[in-house]
């Protein structure tokens, strides 16, 4: 299981309704994209931080280490903003307001990144993809998503099985061992994922598979007060913005 999931399935929230943590959540990452990035941005991003670090329970160092791969892509995303391409300074150089717009990026992504990591730490997808369908969403589609969750764990364990069966036969020594070892990771992957592909889909045709997986999904109700409490928190992230903003300089 990833670290991730593993998170989401022990967190303090995980008891409560997908539509609770979506309403704060997601709510979050809306505001951090369309409020001003100052200092819009980074109130949201300090208020997901006190709140994944806080009610939700979030383990500091789990967070940064799931966090760091978007905020990766946040920084390189701001750092092309520096400079420019063409124009009176020359073929390449510094874009006059590069620092002002780099900064707005940065803030606004990484706020939003934070919103929904604040969703995905508290909600397991196996509590969120059953309910999609009393929301509109095809259960063919649903059912998709069910096993393509399912299976891309079995395809991670099936890597680490061969990876270590590999190391174990001293088959990371050297470059030309290590080539060797990935090509033959690669197709008894490939093999094992159409092996067990192929045995799930036997598996529920002999269990009289009629084109919807039932699961059990577990019991919870939305909560008023806290949705209230969150749509309160949003509307006064909001007002607070409209307050203070100044531009960024």
């Amino acid at each position: 299981m990833l670290p991730i999931d593993a998170a989401a399935h022990s967190s303090r929230w995980r008891r409560r309704h997908p539509v609770d943590k979506a309403v704060l959540g997601l709510g979050l990452t809306v505001l951090a994209i369309s409020l001003p990035p100052w200092p819009g941005a980074a109130l949201v991003l300090l208020t997901a931080l006190v709140v994944l670090l806080g009610p939700a329970g979030v383990p500091a160092r789990r967070l940064w280490r799931a966090y760091r791969v978007p905020l990766g892509f946040c920084v390189t995303g701001a750092v092309t903003l520096l400079v420019q391409v063409g124009g009176p300074g020359g073929f390449f150089s510094f874009a006059p307001d590069g620092p002002v717009r780099a900064g707005e990026l940065l803030l606004r992504t990484s706020a939003a990144s934070l919103g929904v990591l604040l969703f995905a730490f508290t909600t397991p997808l196996s509590d969120l993809l059953p309910r999609l369908i009393r929301a509109g969403i095809p259960a063919p589609v649903v059912d998709v998503a069910l096993v393509t969750y399912r299976m891309s764990f079995l395809l991670l364990d099936s890597v680490r099985r061969i990876r270590e069966a590999q190391a174990a036969r001293l088959g990371h020594t050297g470059r030309a061992a290590e080539w060797r070892s990935l090509a033959g990771l690669g197709a008894a992957a490939f093999v094992r994922a159409f092996d067990r592909a192929t045995r799930l889909q036997a598996g529920l045709a002999g269990r009289g598979y009629d084109g919807t997986l039932r699961v059990l999904v577990p019991e919870a109700r939305v909560s008023v007060r806290f949705t209230t409490a969150s749509c309160a928190l949003l509307a006064g992230l909001a007002v607070l913005t409209l307050v203070l903003e100044r531009p960024l300089t």
